[in-house]
């Protein structure tokens, strides 16, 4: 039976900074932000377009169930970090609740997920920049929106949560002034704009166009939109009161996934048919423009390029920290666990970026080769993540029912049946990824990627009872 360890000296964040102690930087308004953040990125404001035109008004489906499965798996995430908060998060507890192997192998993929996310939305803010400034190359741009952001993270752990606070808050802002003027345009409120009632939800083809299998077709497109509401427990580790933050930011997940993604998205199918072709291309800038608003487009430019630094930001973070992480329990070099006086892990925060940079290499000379298979080769990734949280939830809270159930201040609902529940519906999303194209495409790239950082961590292992035998 797995024991359970007790937070380590080394991830305590009331430790004094020093060669092997993180800092507790983040105040909780930084906290309190990176949790409501977290969910709303590029993919929201440009990538459900596409979700829509896989499904029709039927989306609103595919994130419910999408967002309900999100809901669940922070659920149990919470219950262990705030029970025992650690800069890896999911994997320290894989470790604890699987074995070694487990937290070797899910830490690894996770941070190779959010190296590859880094040249995906460094190409991105890039592309915004680059047709504001056509005078400076795309490339440039990349490089220099890489480069600061990485002097930001070098800086401190405040830094990096000051940044978010600002690039959070205008998200939020953004969002909640599209709700608000949404909401008065169905109604017809707006001057210029008449109440639309059902009509777009039901004409065009019905609710459901492509038929009931288009729910979960589109589920495929929007799941991996919510990958980010885990990077709060990461971050709770160097706050004041991590127990506090992680349960305060559980218990909100609930309203942040209903009001902004089902909110929005419920907006756009209302006012304006699913099949038209700007819904398709830009949903959020076609309602912009339905309702009169001047400058819709750069407007909207100007939103997705603040959550593309976001997620740029809070892609080292997490990277570094998970490589952090794996350096403080042997899995990565002993480098990667070395703090600055400020208390950041200078060398994991390097290393991470550098293989970003070189992902960037790619994505510019070998887009359809290279970086394709590092994009698909980590798609499911978000998948193989949730799964292993609802794992490991289910072994631990066995564990901390026995030993230490004073730490259970969040606890999962209706235990263990609803995390069973849980487990059936991810192994359900992997399974239907088979039944697509592009989704048996990256299933296939993402299960060779974890076999191989499996067989990493199955050598690591021998190396290390032989050096322990010796």
């Amino acid at each position: 039976m797995t024991t359970h360890t007790p937070l380590s000296p080394a991830e305590d964040p009331t430790g004094t900074p020093g060669p092997d102690h993180l800092k507790a930087g983040l105040k909780n308004r930084h906290l309190s932000m990176i949790a409501i953040g977290g969910v709303i990125g590029a993919g929201l404001f440009v990538g459900s377009g596409a979700g829509i035109a896989a499904t029709g008004p039927g989306i609103l489906l595919s994130y419910t169930l999408a967002g309900a499965l999100v809901v669940l798996v922070m659920r149990m995430l919470g219950e262990m970090a705030a029970a025992d908060p650690q800069s890896g998060s999911f994997s320290a507890y894989a470790d604890r609740a699987l074995g070694r192997w487990a937290g070797f192998t899910i830490g690894w993929l996770y941070w190779f997920f959010w190296v590859v996310v880094l040249a995906v939305e460094a190409t991105a803010g890039a592309k915004i920049l680059h047709n504001w400034m056509p005078g400076v190359p795309q490339w440039g741009f990349a490089l220099i929106v890489m480069a600061v952001l990485t002097a930001t993270n070098l800086s401190s752990v405040s830094s990096y949560g000051e940044f978010e606070f600002w690039f959070a808050g205008i998200k939020v802002v953004a969002i909640g002034a599209f709700l608000v003027v949404g909401a008065l345009a169905v109604f017809g409120v707006l001057p210029g704009t008449r109440a639309v009632g059902a009509d777009n939800l039901l004409h065009h083809g019905g609710f459901l166009p492509h038929g009931v299998g288009a729910v979960f077709t589109g589920m495929l497109t929007v799941v991996f939109a919510f990958m980010g509401s885990e990077i709060v427990t990461l971050a709770a580790g160097e706050s004041p009161d991590p127990a506090r933050a992680v349960a305060k930011a559980t218990n909100s997940v609930i309203w942040r996934i209903g009001v902004f993604y089902l909110g929005s998205v419920l907006i756009v199918v209302t006012l304006l048919p699913w099949d038209s072709a700007d819904v398709t291309s830009s949903p959020y800038v076609a309602v912009l423009k339905h309702v009169g608003l001047p400058g819709a487009a750069p407007l909207m430019d100007f939103i997705v390029l603040t959550a593309v630094l976001s997620c740029l930001n809070s892609g080292m973070y997490t990277a570094s920290r998970m490589a952090f992480s794996l350096g403080r329990r042997g899995d990565a070099p002993k480098a990667f666990a070395r703090v600055t006086g400020r208390g950041v892990p200078r060398t994991a925060i390097l290393a991470s970026v550098v293989f970003g940079f070189v992902a960037v290499f790619f994505n510019y000379t070998s887009p359809k080769t290279v970086f394709s298979f590092l994009l698909n080769s980590s798609g499911a990734v978000a998948l193989f993540v949730w799964l292993v949280i609802c794992v490991s939830q289910l072994r631990l809270r066995r564990i901390l029912e026995r030993e230490t159930p004073e730490k259970l201040t969040v606890r999962m609902w209706l235990y263990p049946y609803l995390t069973w529940v849980t487990i059936g519906l991810v192994v359900f999303v992997l399974g239907y990824m088979f039944t697509t194209a592009d989704g048996r495409q990256q299933m296939v790239l993402s299960l060779v990627a974890a076999a191989v950082v499996l067989v990493a961590a199955q050598i690591v292992g021998l190396r290390r009872r032989a050096a322990a035998r010796d």
